[in-house]
């Protein structure tokens, strides 16, 4: 029987894009390196070394970017939904007082282009360095028909650490405990799929580059701004910080109680933050209620602080943009958290 080369090629999957795609990713994830690191990129797991803990317990969590990649991909700009999925881990690991450690991608797409993936860990590599934590390997995945042509996905896993002493699980919260917020930088990493429809991206692009006035950018621009990082931010006051709530998918109507312990609830002021721009037009064009803005989208809040009232006053001091917003009372009724 003739034997050709390349059969694997014609059928979907190109092994030189993905070597190459690997090669390009491996350079710019070697300068996120820390000392603990013990294995260079390309080996078949990662090691990283534990140093410097007495009582350390390890903090995990795994996360994506959700239909945001849709505008990325529209705009023909890989980089910051990079940044959106470091940042979007590491604070979710924050919410538990942990530092991150190491971080690992998964990026899958229907036909591998070493370009895009490189801008792609360009931005993975940019936010691992802001939060200092090491990029430390991953997977890239060519998967013809199981991906449309041109579309992608992305997944990050990070891990962490923090002193058993110092985890922050919002059991010591009590009634009369102040909550505080700090803002975000627009939508971050929720509410995409609801945005998309009601400017009708997919079946007109070029409403991504429509202008705003309120925005002061095209709704493309103001779309694709990354999702902000808190971790190092709260790191000085993390002592005085009772619960964090990460502000994320179910806004703060379903995240706030995850971190509230039973028998009690969050009253949060509405005008007692900024609400972005962005969000009130979405309300208007989509003629979204009230209710769902608050449950789909983070309202201008990516975390929420919960702290003593005698602790208070320290947080403006070191987080000046930190907004006081409500207070923790007794529960009424099912509801968890009420805002008016």
């Amino acid at each position: 029987m003739l034997q050709t080369k390349g059969a694997y090629a014609r059928a979907g999957v190109d092994i030189e894009a993905a070597l190459k795609a690997k090669e390009l990713i491996k350079h710019r994830a070697i300068s996120t390196f820390r000392p603990e690191v013990l294995a260079d990129i390309g080996f078949f797991a990662s090691l990283f070394e534990l140093k410097g803990y007495k009582e350390p317990v390890l903090v995990a969590s795994v996360d994506g970017v959700g239909t945001k990649l849709k505008i990325a991909s529209l705009l023909g700009k890989y980089d910051t939904v990079g940044i959106d999925l470091v940042h979007h881990c590491v604070n979710d690991i924050l919410t538990c007082g942990a530092e991150p450690l190491f971080f690992l991608d998964y990026i899958a797409m229907d036909k591998l282009v070493p370009e895009q993936v490189e801008n792609i860990a360009a931005g993975i590599v940019i936010a691992c360095k802001d939060a200092g934590c090491a990029l430390v390997g991953g997977e890239t995945a060519e998967m013809p028909r199981i991906y449309a042509r041109g579309e992608y996905d992305l997944v990050g896993f990070i891990v962490g650490i923090v002193e058993k002493k110092n985890i922050i699980n919002g059991s010591t919260i009590s009634k009369g405990d102040v909550i505080l917020a700090l803002p975000s930088s627009g939508l971050h990493t929720n509410g995409y799929s609801l945005v998309r429809k009601i400017f009708h991206i997919d079946k007109r692009p070029s409403s991504l580059k429509t202008f705003y006035p309120e925005l002061g950018r095209t709704l493309g621009e103001e779309l694709l701004e990354p999702h902000r990082c808190y971790s190092r931010l709260l790191k000085p006051v993390l002592p005085l910080v009772k619960g964090l709530a990460h502000i994320t998918g179910g806004g703060l109507k379903d995240n706030l109680p995850r971190i509230l312990p039973p028998g009690l609830a969050a009253q949060v002021h509405k005008g007692s933050w900024h609400i972005s721009p962005i969000f009130h037009l979405i309300e208007e064009k989509g003629n979204v209620a009230e209710d769902e803005m608050y449950r789909v989208f983070n309202m201008g809040v990516g975390m929420a602080i919960v702290c003593s009232p005698q602790n208070v006053a320290d947080f403006p001091t070191i987080l000046t943009e930190a907004k006081v917003i409500g207070e923790v009372v007794e529960t009424k009724g099912k509801e968890r958290v009420m805002i008016n």
